[in-house]
């Protein structure tokens, strides 16, 4: 007993599991996902600084594999917690991988050998992935698996691998651990663009998401860091972003700020208009919230590089004969403005994670409206909960920005060791 279970391995989870084994606690780490790192690990570079995602983020992926004090559940959910603080009794559900973990190099050999190309959710749709495979080359664990609705079972994965790893059955495993708290890190979800029909997003093929934009300005990426239209595979001479699809919205009930569209935005234009200076890049917008530290010169620097923006929010994205056209109406001057864009890039906001109110049920903790979980109290307790020895971190409980997820989740990694060194003097 007086051990943590941190649930969701995305960058509050990680650092909160940092902190908490840095300091002699054992720390149970639990992804859903094949492997830790969340949505961080689909970005190329973080603002304000332009550093690389992976650059922070796989080191500490790293670290958290090579923590004597840290064990990682991949592929695993929580089926059910009861208990009290101090002693909690938390039932997971571990999901096959069809992969023996215990001789499985990560070589890869499979993955080359196998014949099937399937829809790439890494990726966002934009570049495609094997039946057996990796979300991406740094994954942690360093592990393959496979897919059992998409594998055609020609048997070539299990000729090629040298250990024998790859399974031809794997079942469900559920288990027991036992923690003195919990932590809650499980995220968020973008907004669906779909939902936005007037958009065109998946009707016209040179309307991408903000998040398919991330994986094609990556240089890892499916289209080696190049932009490019889905239709022909050209350059685009002109690209239009367009904000809030999916935020400040209360015809969809979403009336929420995301928090980090707008940086996200100037970010992406920045990189993509610095290696084409020619590029015409404009940003439609409702408001342009830089509210960090370095964010207000960083809007600057954009607009110094010859960013335009256009302060309104077009009504639809239509197609003709030429591509796209696109008709803005100005709302500081009246004027209406018709675009004829290459392509258009949605910036979608987040929501609660898949799963968050089933999350928020089994724990018997409060949702809001919204559907992110509500902490004890917005003013004074950001990561307590109605239940002793419960917390929550990072964008689980409202959009948050990389570092303030982090900070987010030291915060409530420090009340977790506390109860959990309370446990254990008892």
């Amino acid at each position: 007993m007086g051990n943590v279970v941190v649930i969701g391995a995305g960058i509050a989870g990680i650092q909160a599991a940092l902190d908490i084994a840095g300091h002699g606690i054992h720390v149970d780490l639990i992804e859903r996902e094949p492997s830790i790192g969340g949505h961080m690990a689909q970005l190329d570079k973080t603002f304000p600084t332009n550093d690389c995602s992976m650059c922070i983020l796989s080191p500490k992926m790293v670290d958290v594999a090579r923590h004597p004090r840290i064990t990682i559940h991949t592929c695993t959910d929580v089926e059910s917690i009861d208990g009290e603080v101090g002693h909690f009794r938390v039932i997971l559900k571990k999901h096959p991988r069809y992969i023996d973990e215990s001789t499985c190099t990560g070589c890869g050999d499979c993955i080359q050998i196998c014949p099937v190309e399937v829809y790439n959710r890494f990726d966002a749709g934009i570049g495609v992935r094997k039946a057996i495979y990796k979300p991406h080359p740094q994954v942690v664990p360093d592990l393959v698996i496979k897919d059992p609705e998409h594998c055609i079972e020609c048997g070539l994965c299990y000729d090629i691998c040298g250990p024998g790893s790859v399974l031809h059955e794997d079942k469900e495993k559920t288990f027991e651990i036992r923690a003195a708290s919990i932590l809650i890190t499980t995220g968020y979800a973008v907004f669906d663009a779909g939902k936005k029909s007037q958009f065109g997003h998946l009707i016209l093929p040179d309307v991408i998401t903000s998040l398919e934009l991330e994986r094609m300005i990556n240089a890892s990426g499916p289209t080696g860091g190049k932009i490019r239209r889905l239709s022909d595979g050209k350059s685009p001479e002109s690209i239009l972003f367009i904000q809030c699809v999916g935020s400040r919205d209360m015809t969809i009930g979403r009336p929420w700020c995301s928090c980090v569209c707008c940086m996200q935005a100037l970010k992406n234009a920045m990189l993509i208009k610095e290696k084409n200076p020619q590029m015409e890049i404009i940003i439609c917008y409702i408001d342009i919230r830089s509210y960090g530290k370095g964010y207000e010169e960083y809007f600057e620097r954009a607009k110094a590089l010859g960013i335009r923006f256009l302060r309104g929010m077009p009504s639809d994205v239509l197609a003709d004969r030429n591509g796209m056209t696109v008709q803005v109406e100005n709302s500081e001057n009246g004027e209406v403005q018709v675009i004829h864009p290459g392509l258009v890039v949605l910036s979608v906001g987040m929501g609660p994670a898949n799963g968050t109110s089933s999350i928020a049920d089994r724990f018997n903790i409060p949702v809001e409206e919204s559907g992110f979980i509500r902490p004890a109290n917005d003013a004074v307790d950001t990561v307590g909960t109605i239940r002793p020895g419960i917390y929550v971190a990072g964008a689980v409980t409202a959009p948050k920005d990389i570092p303030d997820s982090v900070a987010s989740g030291e915060s409530a990694a420090m009340r977790a060791y506390i109860d959990a060194v309370r446990t254990r003097s008892a």
